[in-house]
């Protein structure tokens, strides 16, 4: 069996590191890695070729019974597969509900790394929670960059400075991530979130928790956000507009699948917020939690400059990829049999993700 780790066309993480590489080739098959895969994560061809044949992407495309890759191939490659072969990659099939079916119709398979369950028994193989991890971290981080404040109070011959106040919007892992950076960069930090079980992880974390009452709770969410009723989400707004007037930075982080993202800061919010204030927008790429955010681009409004950037991970290319492979291969490891594909649909991780299977496409 040949497995191919493609080169990404759009950004530097690479889906395989070289350590990878050799716990895949030591599970008994053929590695192709594409020419310069690992390149722009600092992973050069050299530490590739003691585990794997290095070839141009038309030959990785060709032979290889799987394809690995963080983003799904072009329409224009799918042609170029080996007949039956097994496409894996972050496919968001509630994204583009389309996918399977075209991929289906195309002769192939395919399993999207995002629709790994996220339980307590597929976490080391689960990409979305390390990519938030590095995402939260990276957040901070470019506020940081961006905020014309100290983070930390600063006590000085010159006078004092306080401390910036970091309002986090959801408290999952890109959430958490992000007040144990800012708390270690000396801010005062407030966070909120809807699910009530969030409460002690933030206090943990010596942030402040932020309560509105009458969530809606979802356990089986996946650590995604639960749409919320409108009664519910007026009181949110006035609250997180209450604490967004008085904050340096917002960082928000809330998404539900297969849905817009929520408005948590309407322009109103931003329209009453200091002049340099920053906002990362993590839910820019499903529309944003701030009604302002362009994806990809930083608006500035009224002194506040608003980033949006659903993939801050990318922009940390050598540790994201550690990480990210580390899934991969964890995920791997269930799949292959004495060298061979064997998909297991008794196996429920292996079934969350095979979206090519009949019964996760019917009505």
């Amino acid at each position: 069996m040949k497995i191919a780790v493609l080169r990404e066309p759009n950004e530097a993480r690479v889906i395989l590191t070289p350590a990878g590489a050799a716990k895949i080739k030591a599970m008994g098959v053929d590695l192709l890695v594409e020419k310069g895969a690992g390149e722009q994560s600092f992973f050069p061809d050299e530490e590739y070729a003691a585990h794997a044949t290095i070839v141009d992407r038309n030959q990785a495309l060709s032979e290889a019974d799987m394809v690995l890759s963080i983003s799904p191939l072009n329409d224009s490659e799918w042609p170029s597969l080996k007949k039956g072969a097994t496409m894996i990659a972050q496919l968001a099939p509630f994204n583009d509900t389309e996918i399977a079916e075209k991929i289906r119709s195309h002769g192939f398979e395919a399993l999207s790394l995002d629709m790994i369950p996220r339980t307590t028994l597929a976490q080391s193989m689960d990409v979305l929670s390390s990519m938030a991890a590095v995402a939260g971290y990276r957040a901070v981080l470019t506020a940081a960059s961006h905020l014309p404040r100290y983070f930390p109070m600063m006590i000085t011959a010159a006078g004092s400075v306080r401390p910036a106040k970091v309002l986090i919007l959801g408290a999952g892992v890109a959430g958490l991530q992000a007040i144990a950076t800012a708390r270690r960069l000396g801010a005062q930090v407030e966070a909120f979130d809807t699910r009530s079980a969030a409460k002690e992880e933030v206090k943990s974390l010596g942030a402040k928790f932020i309560e509105v009452e009458g969530a809606v709770e979802d356990k089986g969410a996946g650590g995604y956000g639960v749409q919320q009723s409108e009664e519910y989400i007026k009181r949110q707004r006035a609250e997180v507009q209450a604490r967004a007037m008085k904050a340096d930075v917002i960082i928000t982080t809330a998404q539900v699948r297969g849905r817009k993202a929520p408005i948590l800061v309407p322009a109103s919010t931003v329209d009453k917020m200091r002049p340099g204030s920053v906002i990362i927008d993590l839910a820019s790429s499903t529309g944003g939690n701030c009604e302002l955010s362009k994806d990809r681009e930083v608006v500035v409004h009224n002194g506040v400059s608003i980033i949006g950037d659903s993939d801050l991970s990318a922009t940390m290319p050598q540790d994201s990829s550690v990480l990210y492979s580390n899934n991969v291969v964890n995920f791997i490891n269930i799949l292959i049999k004495e060298g061979e594909l064997t998909l297991d649909t008794s196996n429920e991780i292996i079934r969350g993700a095979w979206i090519t299977t009949p019964e996760t496409n019917k009505d």
